[in-house]
């Protein structure tokens, strides 16, 4: 995660100067150096196949991103304008109910924002058995973590109606680095806020009373 906040303050430094700056391939070569070799990075498109997903006509969609992530309070930081630029670099499917978008242990290029449906979230025991950590509805995001420090999946996420999500891949958000770097600095900095709470959230309803 440091790396990500060292990436945040390039960022910012490039549109204070207005200089182009170099490509940017961060999000797409972090998985280069994954701890398990043998474990293959799964990308959207070969996912999109797997679970016979559709691609949507942008309008809509777009607007119900944008509609969702303005009355976010974690997406409070970006403002009307990140909201459009930000959007350009998504794409938007329709799922099936009883499809796995997300496995678990995989290494994922990619994250995913609820737009419609319901998802849940399990945890694959070591004796087979999946246990049910939460259901998730629009607004949520899926797998940020894997794509933000390029680690694998911590569980699966299985539609349970038919769902809408928009997804941004890993070379989408170099590209977004690239060509709009404040509004891609401000998106990855809310998403790892969300995240940090999350995970603090989880911490202290672990600790013993």
């Amino acid at each position: 995660m440091k790396k990500v906040f060292e990436m945040l303050r390039r960022s910012k430094t490039v549109e204070q100067n207005g200089d182009e700056g170099a490509e940017s391939q961060f999000f797409t070569t972090g998985f280069q150096d994954v701890d398990d070799a043998t474990v293959p990075v799964v990308h959207w498109a070969e996912r999109a196949k797997a679970t016979g997903a559709r691609k949507l006509a942008r309008p809509a969609p777009v607007k119900r991103l944008k509609d969702l992530w303005s009355r976010d309070r974690f997406m409070a930081g970006l403002t009307p304008d990140d909201l459009e630029k930000c959007a350009r670099y998504f794409e938007f499917y329709a799922v099936d109910a009883n499809k796995d978008l997300i496995e678990q242990n995989e290494y994922g290029g990619f994250m995913l924002v609820m737009l419609h449906g319901v998802v849940a979230v399990d945890r694959q025991q070591p004796w087979g058995e999946r246990l049910r950590l939460t259901e998730v509805r629009a607004g949520n995001v899926l797998g940020e973590m894997s794509l933000l420090d390029a680690g694998p999946r911590w569980s699966y996420c299985t539609t349970l109606n038919p769902t809408e999500v928009a997804v941004l891949e890993a070379g989408a958000l170099d590209t977004m680095m690239e060509q709009d770097p404040g509004s891609a600095a401000r998106l990855i900095g809310s998403l790892a806020r969300r995240l940090s709470l999350r995970l603090r959230k989880l911490g202290a309803t672990s600790q013993p009373a």
